[in-house]
């Protein structure tokens, strides 16, 4: 899987978690030159509190595109089957594809 953004490759992974329809990549094959962290959170009912990533590509700012779970909360990674603490889901207008 691939997530795109401003014609450029933020993240590229054969490996990503699928949870409720979105993309989690690992941390690990996405472009950090391109996120910068924002103040803003979400919370979910059953995955917990979201931290998320301003997306910076050739000066352009896609605030909040990027978010993740550092801390899951219990139960939610044996819901899923998977532990995605730390996995990056993008949205805002980044195009992920195969």
């Amino acid at each position: 899987m691939k997530a795109l953004w401003n014609n450029q490759i933020i993240a590229e992974s054969e490996t990503t978690i699928i949870i409720e329809g979105n993309h989690y990549f690992p941390a690990s094959s996405v472009v950090q030159d391109y996120l910068s962290p924002s103040d803003y959170h979400t919370s979910c009912f059953w995955k917990g509190e979201a931290s998320y990533y301003n997306v910076t590509v050739n000066g352009e700012v896609n605030q909040n595109a990027a978010w993740y779970y550092p801390s899951p909360m219990e139960g939610s990674i044996d819901r899923v089957g998977s532990d995605f603490t730390g996995y990056i889901a993008f949205w805002h207008g980044v195009e992920v594809t195969p």
